[in-house]
């Protein structure tokens, strides 16, 4: 009886393994972060950003997804960068990560990591196959002293960036 069960287990280990697909974070994959700040509006690009993603069938198990903070970069130069990348702890936390937890009523809920401080987020997302790739969309705002980031300033104080920040994305997925 030991034996029979032994093998039912191993049999239903063995197509549990084979019905989740493994994919990777295809280059295709963009995330942009939008802010206001007293003086203008602005969105850096997330240039360094990895994943891997398990699923069944179309829907995701587990996502591992980071962004390089040291990749976060604007349009408006070094300066704005540098400050930036101080204000996420960049020598501490180099990475910004997100942990998916449960896949429900097109959101995903996870933990999201900025700055060393881990948060649950539920990030309101479009899934869908495309050519045989998971692509996932959406957008999520977020509060910069939820997560204990002080939102920089420049020129003085004169400039102060918004504690709000929207976070968009459009990930694609490959099978590894």
């Amino acid at each position: 009886m030991k034996k029979i069960a032994l093998f039912l287990f191993i049999v239903g280990m063995a197509f549990t393994g084979i019905s989740q697909e493994t994919y990777t974070l295809s280059d295709e994959s963009a995330v942009t972060i939008d802010g206001t700040s007293t003086i203008h509006d602005w969105t850096v690009t997330a240039n360094t950003i990895s994943g891997s993603l398990k699923a069944e069938g179309e829907l995701p198990k587990e996502i591992l997804f980071e962004v390089e903070v040291d990749g976060i970069k604007s349009e408006r130069g070094a300066a704005m960068d540098k400050k930036m990348h101080e204000a996420l702890k960049k020598e501490e936390h180099p990475k910004v990560t997100f942990t998916l937890t449960e896949a429900k009523d097109s959101k995903l809920v996870g933990a999201l990591t900025i700055a060393g401080k881990e948060q649950t987020v539920e990030v309101p997302s479009k899934i869908e196959v495309v050519d045989g790739a998971i692509k996932i969309t959406g957008e999520k705002s977020i509060i910069l002293q939820d997560y204990d980031v002080e939102p920089p300033t420049a020129m003085f104080g004169q400039i102060i960036v918004g504690d709000e920040v929207t976070v968009k994305f459009d990930l694609v997925f490959s099978k590894s």
